[in-house]
């Protein structure tokens, strides 16, 4: 099962179970596809409502253990350690935050499909979406797109998002740095493929109560060249780091957990457009409790319990919407 809309698209959408792919998850190392079959089809919110979406529990053995802020400072300790060993300009961290249902509350039972709906309502320029396949249950939503291809003119549109704070807040040099990092990585493998690239200037993205750094990029590519240039975008220094061989190897060693979904992405194809999403706000549910994916970009110039803070906010997206009935 699975349901998802565009951004800045009122259309539920879910897929017919027939034959070819249209939709696929890839995990954050690529190791895992997840590929939804059929065509495309929409779906209305009472058909949605009426989904019966039940988390599972997961095997006992899996270790659940809860981050404190002096456990994430340690690793962001580690991160720094690293950056400065490898001379790196920042390493992106993540976190898998513990959510336990009886904390919200112990008298009534999740609805996935209600939850889901309000997440959408709350990100209307989100890609969102909820499914349910192999035992697992995800849902994410993010505006921030990895790539999407345009088969009628062969035009290709990404973007570099990065730095996050509260919308009230004023950016820093931590921040403005971090972007820059991410933009000169893809305007590099952009040149390669492309001689018409076009770059923006550098804006504000509003994501619910939180703001990013974001710098818009075109070009006109081959087809053929499709593949390899989402190959090499992803993980972009915005979920990853650069090099991304190194800090991925960073990552492993300091996060011990393994991303799953969280940092990975999502190709749609549609007749016109095959998208790209960065899978980013998201959480894997089960019985009593679900995981909540969050992280953010390491520097030198990085603040521990700020960092613990950026982290506390982003995890919001996903908890605030959460309806228990």
């Amino acid at each position: 099962m699975l349901i998802f809309k565009l951004p800045d698209n009122d259309q539920f959408f879910s897929v017919d179970n027939a034959s070819g792919v249209n939709v696929s998850f890839v995990s954050f190392d690529t190791k895992t596809i997840l590929d939804f079959k059929g065509n495309i089809k929409a779906i209305s919110k009472d058909d949605i409502e009426n989904l019966n979406v039940s988390p599972k529990s997961k095997s006992s053995f899996i270790e659940i253990a809860k981050e404190t802020p002096e456990s994430y400072a340690l690793k962001i300790s580690q991160a720094q350690d690293f950056i400065e060993k490898n001379e790196l300009k920042k390493l992106v961290l993540s976190r898998r935050k513990l959510l336990m249902y009886l904390d919200i509350d112990a008298q009534k039972k999740l609805s996935m499909t209600k939850s889901f709906l309000k997440f959408c309502n709350s990100y209307p320029s989100a890609f969102c979406y909820l499914f349910e396949k192999n035992g697992e249950i995800w849902m994410g939503g993010f505006s921030e797109a990895l790539g999407k291809f345009d088969k009628r003119n062969n035009s290709f549109e990404t973007m570099s998002v990065a730095g996050t704070l509260a919308v009230e807040e004023n950016w820093t040099d931590k921040e403005i740095e971090e972007q820059k990092a991410v933009t000169e990585y893809i305007q590099s493998i952009l040149k390669k493929f492309s001689s018409d690239l076009k770059v923006s200037s550098t804006k504000d993205m509003i994501s619910g109560n939180i703001k990013h750094l974001k710098t818009d990029f075109s070009a006109e590519i081959s087809p053929e060249s499709l593949d390899k240039i989402i190959s090499e975008l992803h993980p972009t220094p915005a979920v990853c780091g650069f090099p991304k061989e190194l800090c991925a190897q960073g990552i492993k060693s300091i996060e011990h957990f393994n991303r799953e979904f969280y940092a990975g992405y999502i190709k749609v194809e549609t007749e016109d457009f095959i998208y790209y999403f960065v899978n980013l706000r998201c959480a894997s549910f089960f019985k009593n409790y679900a995981f909540l994916f969050v992280g953010g970009g390491i520097t030198l110039k990085s603040d521990a319990q700020k960092e613990w803070e950026e982290t506390e906010l982003k995890s919001l997206a996903i908890h605030n919407n959460l309806v228990f009935e």
